[in-house]
């Protein structure tokens, strides 16, 4: 497997790795610069010369995954009979120094309902480096001819037509997910916040609408759905920055993803 092959593997399984490459050669050394080696959390594609020179960064990759949010690394190493190796000799005679480049899994983002604001909101993060989901019960909204905006997209984006029961999707989502919830139907919200008060592995959990709607929705939550006050509070709402009044769909687009943006830089996720 190529190392690029590598690298889409483990962003398509949700895998954190390191990108190891030799970056930069003096002398002799079992490989040129611009050789690579992906290390993931188990595995290893590529090579970067074997040895002492890969065996430690392998070592170093392997802490680097575990660590909560590593930055890229450049590692020295000389390759003389006098150096004391953790990994045996290397004796080529040269220099090689090795960049390692942490690979995080990626921030995954779920939309129900892809309506006006929905649309825009899409068009806004999937400028993102993220797994983006657009859930919607109207396949029309869900159209390939609609969605050519996103063509461009930065993210990897997922469609999903749910046309009775779109909270089913929350189970199917990646760990972490972060949920917006604005769909055409306000049963269809409060039962997806419903379901997302259920759902264990969910990220943060957004709902549009006012502040009416959710008086009646947290009293719905707290008296039918049995849920307490300290899960209620994990819905946030109204979403979007308070200082940003707009009601135009693009507007709102834009106050909801820097919200988001936001809420990414203070949990780190």
């Amino acid at each position: 497997m190529t190392w690029i092959a590598a690298v889409a593997r483990l962003r398509a399984r949700r895998e954190p790795g390191v990108l190891v490459t030799v970056a930069a050669v003096r002398g002799h050394a079992p490989r040129d610069a611009g050789a690579k080696l992906v290390v993931g959390q188990t595995g290893t594609w590529g090579s970067i010369g074997g040895g002492n020179v890969e065996a430690v960064a392998i070592d170093r990759a392997r802490e680097m995954i575990a660590a909560p949010r590593p930055g890229p690394e450049l590692m020295e190493f000389a390759l003389n009979d006098k150096v004391t190796n953790q990994h045996g000799v290397q004796c080529c005679g040269g220099q090689v120094s090795v960049l390692l480049e942490p690979l995080p899994v990626v921030r995954a983002v779920a939309i129900f309902g892809v309506g006006h604001v929905g649309l825009e909101l899409a068009r806004i993060l999937a400028r993102q480096d993220l797994d983006l989901h657009l859930i919607d019960t109207r396949s029309e909204l869900l159209a390939e001819e609609r969605l050519d905006v996103l063509t461009d997209a930065v993210a990897q984006v997922h469609t999903h037509h749910t046309p009775l029961l779109p909270e089913e999707v929350l189970e199917e989502l990646p760990p972490g997910t972060h949920v917006l919830i604005m769909t055409h139907d306000h049963a269809e919200d409060a039962a997806l916040c419903d379901a997302a008060l259920r759902t264990g592995h969910l990220g943060s959990v957004g709902l549009i609408g006012s502040a009416a709607k959710w008086a009646r929705f947290r009293k719905r939550l707290a008296e039918e759905g049995g849920h307490d006050d300290a899960a209620i509070d994990r819905i946030k709402t109204p979403i979007g920055l308070a200082d940003i009044t707009g009601k135009e769909p693009a507007t709102i687009a834009v106050s909801v993803a820097a919200d988001l943006l936001r809420t990414f830089e203070a949990d780190g996720n």
